[in-house]
This record gives C-alpha cells, sequence and structure tokens, in this order.
C-alpha cells in the first residue's frame, strides 16, 4: 500500500481524536459544573446567579476587568514557567516556594538600594534581576537534591516550599521588622518612587502586562519551534532513551528547573512592585498552586495555558462577589479544582481509548 493509500486514512484517524479530544474537555468542564452546582443546591442557592455574579465580579467595570488581568499576569508567568519542567517530565511542586524566594530578593534588593541615590527605573530593573535570580536558586535546589541525592523532586519541592514561606516570616520578625514592631501584615512599604505606576483608574501596571506577554510568548516558541524543545520533550517521553541518543538529561533537567524559577522569581518581583509593595507572609499568594492546576488543565499546550490562566484569574477576582449571596468566596476555588480533576481523569480515558484503539 503506497503513502498516498494511507493518507486519507490517516487525516481520518487524526480527525476523530482531535474530536475525541474535544468531547472529553467539553465533558469534563460540563462534570464539574454539575457537581459544584450541586454544592450550591445543598447550600440553597441558586447555581446561575451564582455563576452570574462571578462574571459581574470579574467583568462588570473597568476597574474589575484591569484586577482581573492585574491577576492574569503573574499566574501566566508562574504557569507559563511550569511547561518546561513539565515538558522535561518533572514535577515542580515548589513553584510558590520560589515565587515567595522571588519576593525575598526582590525587596532585599530595595532595601539595599533604597539610598544609593540610583535612578528609580535602575533600581526596579535591579530588583527584578535579584528577584529572577532569587527564583533561579530556589528551583534549583530540587533538580540538585534529584540528580545528586535520590530525591525526588516532588518531596523536595514541597519541603522548600515550607522552608520558603519559614525564611519570609522570620525576616518579617527579625531583621526586616517593622520599627518598634513586627506585625503579620509585612515589612515596611518599598519606597512609592520604586512602584509600577497603574493606568488612570485602574489598578493594572501595563509594564507587568508586557513582561506577561514577552514571557508567555518566549515559552511558545522556546517549546514549539527550537531543538531545546525538542529535547525536552524526548528527555519528558523517555530519558533514559535520550540520555543514549545523546542528549545531556543532567543539564537540561537543571536549565528545565532554572527557568522555571526565574519565572517565578519575576512573578514574586511583580507581586511585590505591583501589589503588595512589601514582604508579607504569604508572599506568593497561591500563584505557584493555582500555576499547576492551570498547566494540568491545558496538558503543557504553551497558548492555551494563557487563554486558561485568564479564566481562572476571572474566577479568583468575580468570587469576591459570592459574599452578596451568603456564600464563601473559596466557592471558585472548588469550582477549579473539579476542572481539573475531571480533565485529568478524562486524560486517562482518552488514553485507555487510544491503546484499544
Amino acid at each position: 500500500m503506497t503513502v498516498q493509500e494511507k493518507s486519507p486514512q490517516t487525516t481520518s484517524l487524526r480527525s476523530r481524536i482531535n474530536w475525541l479530544d474535544l468531547g472529553l474537555r467539553v465533558g469534563a468542564v460540563i462534570m464539574a459544573l454539575l457537581i459544584t452546582s450541586l454544592i450550591l443546591l445543598v447550600a440553597n442557592a441558586q447555581p446561575l446567579k451564582a455563576y452570574w455574579n462571578i462574571v459581574l465580579g470579574a467583568f462588570s467595570s473597568t476597574q474589575k476587568v484591569s484586577a482581573v488581568i492585574a491577576s492574569w499576569v503573574p499566574l501566566v508567568l508562574t504557569t507559563s514557567g511550569l511547561l518546561f519542567t513539565f515538558t522535561a517530565g518533572l514535577w515542580n511542586i515548589g513553584m510558590e516556594g520560589q515565587v515567595v524566594v522571588g519576593s525575598v530578593f526582590c525587596v532585599g534588593a530595595f532595601r539595599f538600594l533604597d539610598q544609593t541615590g540610583l535612578d528609580p527605573w535602575i533600581v526596579i530593573t535591579i530588583a527584578f534581576l535579584a528577584g529572577a535570580l532569587g527564583g533561579f536558586l530556589w528551583a534549583i535546589l530540587p533538580g540538585v537534591m534529584r540528580i545528586y541525592g535520590g530525591v525526588n523532586e516532588i518531596f523536595g519541592g514541597l519541603g522548600l516550599n515550607f522552608v520558603a514561606k519559614a525564611l519570609a516570616i522570620w525576616l518579617i520578625f527579625g531583621p526586616w521588622k517593622r520599627p518598634g514592631v513586627a506585625s503579620m501584615s509585612g515589612t515596611e512599604w518599598i519606597d512609592p518612587q520604586f512602584r509600577l505606576t497603574y493606568l488612570p483608574g485602574t489598578s493594572l501596571s501595563p509594564v507587568i502586562v508586557v513582561i506577561a506577554l514577552i514571557g508567555a510568548i518566549f515559552v511558545a516558541l522556546m517549546l514549539k519551534g527550537t531543538h531545546f524543545g525538542l529535547r525536552l520533550k524526548a528527555i519528558g517521553k523517555n530519558d533514559r532513551a535520550a540520555h543514549l541518543l545523546g542528549i545531556p538529561t543532567t543539564r537540561y533537567f537543571l536549565l528545565a528547573f532554572g527557568i522555571c524559577g526565574i519565572f517565578a522569581g519575576v512573578a514574586g518581583s511583580i507581586l511585590v512592585t505591583s501589589k503588595q509593595f512589601s514582604l508579607i507572609p504569604d508572599a506568593g499568594f497561591g500563584y505557584g498552586f493555582l500555576g499547576l492546576l492551570v498547566a494540568m488543565l491545558v496538558n503543557y499546550h504553551p497558548i492555551l495555558s494563557s487563554i486558561v490562566a485568564f479564566f481562572f484569574a476571572a474566577l479568583s477576582v468575580g468570587n469576591v462577589e459570592l459574599q452578596y449571596m451568603g456564600l464563601n468566596s473559596y466557592l471558585a476555588g472548588v469550582l477549579q479544582g473539579f476542572l481539573v480533576l475531571f480533565v485529568v481523569m478524562t486524560n486517562g480515558v482518552r488514553q485507555r481509548l487510544y491503546k484499544k484503539g
């Protein structure tokens, strides 16, 4: 049978696979909505009204839309960074800690350079570089522990998350405490000249949007159109076979962790300069863990990750409106969790169907 005779069958098979993927993903979304709706009914709340309130909470004004975008920026950065480690077959559970350490290094740079008289934009640039360095160093640690110590990166990352938070709390109540008093509200705010300026009438800085777009484009190009991305995929599929083919797997493991950490550190720096303006105990705001959910939901697809991250950001901002229905705002987190759960389940179903086919 010739190649020409096979090609229509191949095209038909790919078409069926694409429709199956779409159907399973739509089914996962419907199941998540149904389960969340049942929870709402048990709580004597109207599901449609609750969902509509979330939409209003996210998009009913310019200020709210800007808040959604401002929340989307660190989320898309953490998700984009995680795509490197996921592509290499690594679970970077320590992303939250890397965001925290990025914030620590960023605030530390501001404190060190505060009285130097340098141009504010030079100081801000150095602080961002310091944040990226902090995230990079913290991300390399689980990679080193896995490669040279035999410690699974999941356990190493989880442990380092606790250490990162403890480090932040120690600094807040110790060396960096506010004059005369230590407070859970955090360290002293950075000087106003070092804060990123907002668009008029919003809580959004155009600088962070540009950074997020550059980061998302960089990830898409690196993973889809370079030898580096192809090698990462080969390692993720089978690291032993990739090593036998001459790919330096150890180097690529560390690169994947390091690049992911840089993205986390930049996200932490953005939170410091455009949102929190200080170091607080919960410096990561959960963006590292939420990025894990988004990455799994899109099956590690670079372009889809930006879109789904925006949806998750809208849920996180819009859920505040639920309090007017007497509901806890954490309900949006329930919906996010069920979405990921059902998508992961459908991925398993899809793989079984492919094997049978």
